[in-house]
């Protein structure tokens, strides 16, 4: 367990965190008047080892040789000059600071840190923290690494948990969900959609998708993968080839088909690491993800967060259609399934660009073209 204090008087800053994985959907940026919840679950922060916010500078004012010491292969709209490192906290779990009426960016419904830090150390007045809650913006408080320290605190922290404990917690994370906006005259408008979070897990694996394909066809099993990837895989794939195959695969699932080409694997939620098929079961099965497999691995691993792969690899049970009679086995609830979204799935357009620029392979021209052409394929709603 950690405490964040301020960099300037050493007063408290925080309620004690365990340290958790960055969410792929952290810089989300979803549709618009959108009403998202809190991104950290209480207790628990998270650190960007990418800068973030301000000051911005456009790809033609970035030397391509500091963009790739950074590890970006393709133009990006813009990069950060900000300071890497910043911590991420639930808004409740932040403690002795004040809003700085000045550098209130955002009021569209909300702050969005684009003048800078916007909250104060109440000690001392040192800027500390950005205040994230504007609309379509998942809602977080950002803390500047350079304004702040890290403590230990009173306890222990326990370790991450093994592949079998988290599969048994079974925290799923439900490809439909209710999205809400702002501005209803009735109050909050309410609708079933895709899930943002799945949403932002898509782009960044589609992105690996594409990478490991070599340019072929790549197919994914038949249900809600194939809902998922499949139409984007087609449009942006050519047809012909021999096909190349991805699979489920993962702690508590059977052996994946020995000749497949890529893995749908899950990360672990607390380490951030990648569960690989070739490992001993638990923590030393982890490892991280940097491309391709080596020649002990199956497959190129793709990453999925932890709670959207369990909710692929062991689907609450629900029934497809009402039925007479008594429940049937194993199901436990007499509710409804969620109401099934009005539109076909679309990856995260900026999760999978900021993935896709990262990853060695879009040096290829084909791939190349595919993220310039990026907002043509969001017209065509593959995004």
């Amino acid at each position: 367990m950690f405490v964040f204090v301020c960099a300037g008087c050493g007063a408290r800053l925080t309620t004690p965190l365990s340290q958790v994985a960055l969410p792929v959907h952290a810089h989300q940026k979803y549709g618009n008047g959108i009403q998202l919840p809190v991104l950290m679950e209480s207790g628990t922060f998270a650190v960007d080892p990418e800068p973030w916010g301000p000051p911005w500078r456009t790809w033609e004012e970035i030397d391509p040789d500091e963009a790739a010491a950074r590890g970006i292969h393709a133009p990006v709209p813009a990069l950060s000059g900000g300071t890497p490192g910043a911590i991420v906290i639930s808004p409740g779990d932040a403690r002795g600071t004040l809003l700085i009426p000045e550098n209130a960016g955002g009021y569209c419904c909300g702050l969005d840190g684009a003048d800078g830090p916007n909250m104060a150390c109440e000690t001392c007045g040192l800027a500390v923290a950005s205040r994230i809650d504007d609309c379509s913006l998942w809602q977080a408080v950002w803390l500047a690494p350079d304004a702040v320290r890290r403590l230990p605190a009173d306890g222990s922290e326990a370790a991450p948990l093994s592949w079998e404990e988290l599969t048994a917690e079974g925290k799923r994370t439900p490809p439909f969900e209710p999205i809400a906006t702002w501005g209803s005259r009735l109050g909050l408008d309410h609708w079933w959609s895709w899930s943002p979070r799945w949403e932002a897990a898509a782009g960044r694996a589609l992105a690996h998708l594409l990478a490991a394909s070599e340019g072929r066809p790549v197919t994914v099993p038949d249900g809600l993968l194939k809902e998922v990837f499949q139409r984007a895989l087609d449009a942006l794939l050519p047809a012909g080839p021999p096909a190349r195959r991805a699979v489920l695969a993962g702690p508590g699932l059977p052996a994946s088909d020995a000749d497949a080409d890529m893995l749908l694997v899950p990360t672990h939620p607390q380490t951030g690491q990648t569960w690989t098929p070739t490992g001993p079961t638990g923590l030393a099965g982890l490892a991280g993800l940097a491309g391709p497999a080596g020649p002990t691995a199956p497959g190129y691993p793709v990453p999925l967060p932890f709670g959207v792969w369990l909710w692929l690899a062991f689907p609450e049970p629900h029934l497809p259609d009402p039925a007479s009679g008594g429940m049937p086995d194993g199901v436990l609830r007499d509710d409804p399934p969620a109401p099934r979204p009005h539109r076909l799935f679309r990856a995260d357009p900026g999760a999978f660009q900021h993935t896709l620029a990262r990853l060695p392979a879009v040096r290829s021209p084909w791939l190349r073209e595919i993220l310039e052409n990026l907002t043509q394929h969001m017209r065509a709603r593959l995004f």
